[in-house]
C-alpha cells in the first residue's frame, strides 16, 4: 500500500504533539490519544472532506471527538490541517488558551463540548440528520471510547440513528481496554460490542486498530456500502501504542509524562517528519445562505373563551416553523401534550421524533444548532431534569437551543407529582446567561414565543396545562427582561409578583383585599430571567410598603423570588450573594478562582465595602430579603 509510509509518518507526529502538549501542560489525557493516531491519521489524509478557512461551511465533514479528554488528539489533527503552528499546543490547559483540557467552542473546530461522556454520538447523530434529511454531501464521523458505552446515552442515540436510518453517520470505536480506573467492562472481547451494535442495527466491522490495511478497508465498505444503516467500526487498540513502557499498563490514564520520560518516549518514535501535513480535500458544493427568522405570527382570540398556554405554544410553534426553514422541532413522545403536533402536521421534514430519551434529544438539538438550525424541544418540565447534564453541556457548548417545559407545578392536578415540574426555574437559572419565560394567557404566549426564536441563546420557556382566561389584548407588547403592571392604584401598600398561573391568583386576591379598602400592585414577571429590575424598584417607590411578595409555583429555592430578591438587593444590603457567574476555562486553582471573583481577595474587597457603608448591624438586618 503506497500510502503506508506517509500514514506511519503522520501518526507518529499525531503521537508527538499529543505527548510534548501534555507534558508542557503537566496534566492531560496522551495515552487516551496515542490509541487512536493510526485510525485518525488515515480518516485525515484520505477521507476527511474540510474547508480549513471556514468550519462551519454546511458541506464539511464533520468529526465528533465523544471522547473529549483525547482533546490533544483533536486539536493535533487540526494543526497537521495548517489550521495553526503546532508550536502552540505547548499552550494545552494554560488560562486564555484556545487549547482546553477538554473541547469547548473557543476551539472553532470543535463540534460541540465534550467531555462529559456519552454524548458525542447524540451529537453526530444530530448533525448526520440534518444532512439526511437536507440532502447534504457530508459524512459524520465520531471517535468514542470504549469506556462511555457503558452510558446509557449511547444506546438512546444508537437507537436513533439505527431507526432514523443514518447511514451517513460513522461511528469509530477505540477500544483500547483500559478505562481510568481498570479495564473496561468487556475489555477486548470484542465480540460483545459486535453484538449490541449489530442488535441496533449498524453495519459493523470489527478490525485491528492499528493496521492501515484494515482500517482502510474499514472506512472504504463505511462508505460504500448501499444500505440505510449507520455504520459502526469497532477498532480493537492498544492504549499508549506506540510507547513502549506505557503501553496496555493501567494506571496512566489521565497522566502525563515527565520531561525525563518525554525525551525517552520521542526517542522510541525514532525520527519524524515535523513538517508533514495533511492535504484535506475541500468541499466541491457552495455554502448555502443562512435562512432568514420569520417571528410574525397570527392568531385570533375569543374573550369569553380560555387557552391553556401549552396549546397556544403549539400553535404559534407550527406559523414559526413554516415561516422559517432553519426551525427543527424535537419531541420526546408527548407531541400531543405539548402540542408540537401542529408543527409535525405542517413541516413533517422538520419534525424529529426522539421517543422517551430526552438525554438523548437535548445533545442532537446541539448538534443541530451547531450547524445554524434552531432546535426547539418540548416535553414535561419535569423531564428535562433528567437530561440535567445534556443541558449543561449545551450551554458549554453555546448551543442555540429553545426548551419548552410543560405541566409545571402543582396546578397540573391530578397526575400528581411525578409529573410536577417545581425545581426547572433553579435548574435552568443556574446557567450562566440563559433565559427563562412564563406567559400566562394566550397573547403574551404567541408573542413571548417570538421573543424566544428571535434570541440568540438557551432559553426556557414554562407553559400550563390548565386553561387561563385572556389578560392581554392583541397588540400588546412583550420583551425579555420584561414585565407587566397588571393592577395599580396610587395608594397601593404593597406589591405582589407573580408568573404564569399565579398571575390570577394574585388578581382574585387583590380583588378580595379591595373589599377591605387595600389595594396591592400586581406585576406579571413573565420574564423570570433577566427579571425586570427596574419596574421592581420603580413599584418599591410607589408603594407604602417597601414590600414586594412574590407568588409563584415553583420550589422556594432557586425560583422567581430568589432572582427578584437578587434584583432588589443593593450593594451592602443583608443579601450578599458571591457566587460564578459565567463559564469558566482551563487553567490553575488561583487564576480560576480570581477570574470567578470568588477568591480571597474578592472576598476581602466585598467585606471592606460593607464595613464602609457605615450601616449598621441592625439595619442590615432589615435588607431586601424576601
Amino acid at each position: 500500500m503506497k500510502e503506508l509510509n506517509t500514514w506511519q509518518e503522520e501518526a507518529k507526529l499525531i503521537r508527538k504533539w499529543c505527548l510534548v502538549s501534555t507534558t508542557a501542560a503537566g496534566s492531560g489525557h496522551p495515552t487516551s490519544c496515542l490509541s487512536a493516531a493510526d485510525i485518525t491519521a488515515v480518516l485525515f489524509d484520505k477521507y476527511f472532506t474540510y474547508d480549513i478557512s471556514n468550519p462551519l461551511n454546511i458541506n464539511n465533514d464533520r468529526f465528533v471527538l465523544s471522547k473529549g479528554h483525547a482533546a490533544p488528539l483533536l486539536y493535533t489533527l487540526f494543526g497537521m490541517c495548517n489550521a495553526y503552528d503546532l508550536n502552540e499546543l505547548k499552550t494545552l490547559r494554560q488560562l486564555n488558551s484556545r487549547f482546553e483540557g477538554h473541547p469547548v467552542p473557543k476551539y472553532k473546530f470543535a463540534e460541540a463540548a465534550t467531555g462529559s461522556l456519552g454524548q458525542g454520538l447524540s451529537v453526530g447523530a444530530g448533525l448526520a440528520l440534518v444532512a439526511k434529511r437536507e440532502k447534504l454531501p457530508y459524512t459524520t464521523y465520531v471517535l468514542c471510547g470504549d469506556g462511555e458505552l457503558a452510558e446509557g446515552q449511547v444506546w438512546e442515540a444508537a437507537n436513533f440513528a439505527s431507526y432514523h436510518r443514518l447511514n451517513n453517520l460513522i461511528v469509530i470505536l477505540d477500544i483500547n481496554r483500559l478505562a481510568q480506573s481498570g479495564e473496561t467492562m468487556f475489555g477486548h472481547h470484542m465480540n460483545e460490542y459486535e453484538q449490541r451494535f449489530r442488535a441496533f442495527n449498524f453495519r459493523v466491522f470489527t478490525i485491528d486498530g492499528h493496521n492501515y490495511e484494515q482500517i482502510v478497508q474499514a472506512l472504504e465498505q463505511a462508505h460504500n456500502h448501499a444500505g440505510q444503516q449507520p455504520v459502526a467500526i469497532i477498532a480493537e487498540t492498544i492504549k499508549g501504542k506506540g510507547v513502549s513502557f506505557v503501553e496496555n499498563k493501567d494506571g496512566w490514564h489521565g497522566k502525563a509524562l515527565k520531561e525525563e520520560e518525554l525525551k525517552k518516549a520521542l526517542d522510541e518514535l525514532g525520527n519524524i517528519n515535523d513538517s508533514i501535513r495533511f492535504n484535506l480535500r475541500k468541499p466541491t458544493q457552495t455554502p448555502a445562505a443562512s435562512s432568514p427568522i420569520n417571528t410574525a405570527v397570527r392568531l385570533e382570540f375569543d374573550n369569553s373563551k380560555t387557552y391553556a398556554t401549552r396549546e397556544i405554544f403549539g400553535q404559534a410553534l407550527s406559523q414559526l416553523t413554516q415561516n422559517t426553514p432553519g426551525i427543527y422541532v424535537l419531541d420526546a413522545d408527548v407531541k400531543n401534550s405539548t402540542f408540537t403536533e401542529d408543527a409535525l402536521k405542517t413541516t413533517p421534514e422538520r419534525f424529529v421524533e426522539c421517543f422517551i430519551a430526552e438525554q438523548n434529544m437535548v445533545s442532537v438539538g446541539v448538534g443541530l444548532s451547531r450547524i445554524g438550525k434552531i432546535p426547539v424541544m418540548a416535553t414535561f418540565g419535569a423531564f428535562f431534569m433528567r437530561a440535567a447534564d445534556q443541558i449543561r453541556m449545551a450551554r458549554v457548548s453555546e448551543a442555540n437551543i429553545k426548551f419548552v417545559g410543560s405541566h409545571v407545578g402543582v396546578s397540573i392536578g391530578e397526575d400528581g407529582p411525578s409529573q410536577m415540574a417545581l425545581e426547572d426555574i433553579a435548574f435552568f437559572g443556574a446557567l450562566p446567561d440563559t433565559v427563562i419565560l412564563q406567559p400566562c394567557d394566550a397573547v403574551s404566549t404567541v408573542n413571548l414565543v417570538s421573543r424566544m426564536i428571535e434570541h440568540s441563546g438557551i432559553v426556557y420557556m414554562r407553559t400550563l396545562r390548565p386553561k387561563t382566561k385572556l389578560l392581554y389584548k392583541p397588540g400588546e407588547a412583550f420583551t425579555i427582561g420584561g414585565s407587566t403592571i397588571v393592577r395599580q392604584s396610587p395608594d397601593d401598600v404593597l406589591t405582589v409578583a407573580a408568573t404564569g398561573i399565579t398571575v390570577f391568583e394574585a388578581l382574585q386576591a387583590a380583588e378580595l383585599l379591595k373589599q377591605e379598602n387595600i389595594n396591592i400592585r400586581i406585576v406579571d414577571c413573565y420574564s423570570i430571567k433577566p427579571v425586570d429590575k427596574q419596574t421592581l424598584l420603580n413599584c418599591l417607590q410607589a408603594t407604602r410598603l417597601k414590600c414586594i411578595i412574590t407568588v409563584e409555583d415553583h420550589f422556594e429555592h432557586g425560583g422567581m423570588g430568589d432572582f427578584i430578591a437578587a434584583a432588589i438587593a443593593t450593594e451592602g444590603d443583608y443579601v450578599v450573594k458571591m457566587a460564578v457567574t459565567k463559564i469558566s476555562q482551563s487553567g490553575k486553582q488561583d487564576e480560576l478562582l480570581k477570574d470567578a471573583g470568588i477568591d480571597a481577595a474578592a472576598i476581602v474587597a466585598r467585606v471592606k465595602n460593607i464595613v464602609q457603608s457605615n450601616k449598621p448591624v441592625s439595619q442590615l438586618a432589615k435588607g431586601n430579603t424576601l
